[in-house]
C-alpha cells in the first residue's frame, strides 16, 4: 500500500515540478494560474493532466492545437516517481524518506531548468539552504547520512566558497566569468545538507562526469573550451551519486 501511496505522492509532485520548471524561469506564478498548454495557452482540463497517463492518451499531443508534448513532461514525472519508490524502498516510513523524496524534487526542478536556461534561482537554493541546516538540529535522524548542526554549518560555508574560488580564479587567468554563483549556492545547500565530508567527493565525481558527457562534443567540435555548459545537473549527479555510496566514500576519510 505505501508503495502505491509513493507512486501517487510521486506522479503529483513530478507535475509540479514540470509547472515549476516551465514557469519560474520566466517569472511566472506558479499557484494561481492552472495548467496550459505552452503553445496555444488553452486550459488544460484536470482529466487532460493525470501525470503519466495523459501524455499516453493523449498520442503526446496537446488536444487543443494538436502540437507535441514536450517529452520532458513525462520525464520529470517518471523520474519523480522512481525517485520516491526508490527512496521509499531503501528507507523505509521514516522522517529520512520524507527529506530526500522533497530534496529529489527540488533537484529535478533545479537540473531541467539549469539544464535548458543556465540558470539556477535563487527560490530554490535558499529554501534547500534553511531546510539543509535547519534539519541538522532534528533529532533522530540517520546521523551517518546528515550532519549535525556544526558539521552542516561548516558545509554550507566550505561548498560556496569552493565555487566562488574557482569563479575569481578564472576570472583573474582568463578575466571572463567561467561559473555562476547559482552553482556555488546549490553545493552550498549540500554541504548544508550532508555536511563537509560530501564537497570533495561531489566535486570530482561532477567534474568527472562532466567531463565524460563534453568530451565528444569537444572531440567533434560542436562545442568549445569556452562554450556556455551548465554545471548544476553535473552536481545533482554528484551528489546523488555521493548519498547512494555515502558509506563507501567516508571509507576514504575514516
Amino acid at each position: 500500500m505505501f508503495y502505491i501511496i509513493a507512486f501517487i505522492l510521486g506522479s503529483i509532485w513530478g507535475s509540479f515540478a514540470n509547472v515549476c520548471i516551465h514557469r519560474l524561469p520566466n517569472d511566472e506564478s506558479i499557484a494561481i494560474k492552472r495548467s496550459y498548454c505552452p503553445k496555444c495557452s488553452t486550459r488544460i482540463k484536470w482529466f487532460d493532466n493525470i501525470p503519466l497517463l495523459s501524455f499516453f492518451i493523449l498520442g503526446g499531443k496537446c488536444r487543443s492545437c494538436k502540437v507535441k508534448i514536450d517529452i520532458r513532461y513525462f520525464i520529470v514525472e517518471l523520474i519523480s516517481v522512481l525517485s520516491f519508490l526508490l527512496v521509499y524502498h531503501i528507507y523505509g516510513l521514516t522522517i529520512t524518506t520524507l527529506l530526500l523524496a522533497l530534496l529529489s524534487i527540488f533537484f529535478i526542478i533545479i537540473f531541467f531548468i539549469d539544464l535548458n536556461h543556465f540558470i539556477i534561482p535563487d527560490s530554490l537554493t535558499f529554501p534547500l539552504m534553511i531546510i539543509g541546516f535547519a534539519k541538522s538540529f532534528a533529532p533522530n535522524l540517520d546521523s551517518n547520512l546528515f550532519p549535525i548542526y556544526l558539521n552542516s554549518l561548516i558545509g554550507g560555508i566550505m561548498g560556496y566558497l569552493v565555487i566562488w574560488l574557482i569563479i575569481l580564479s578564472y576570472k583573474k587567468f582568463k578575466n571572463k566569468e567561467g561559473m555562476g554563483l547559482g552553482d556555488a549556492k546549490l553545493l552550498s545547500a549540500i554541504g548544508f545538507w550532508f555536511g563537509w565530508i560530501c564537497i570533495p567527493f561531489i566535486i570530482f565525481i561532477s567534474s568527472v562526469v562532466a567531463l565524460l558527457i563534453v568530451t565528444p562534443s569537444l572531440i567533434k567540435k560542436s562545442k568549445t573550451m569556452s562554450s556556455q555548459i551548465p554545471f548544476g545537473p553535473y552536481i545533482i549527479i554528484g551528489c546523488v551519486i555521493y548519498i547512494s555510496f555515502f558509506d563507501k566514500f567516508k571509507i576514504f576519510l575514516f
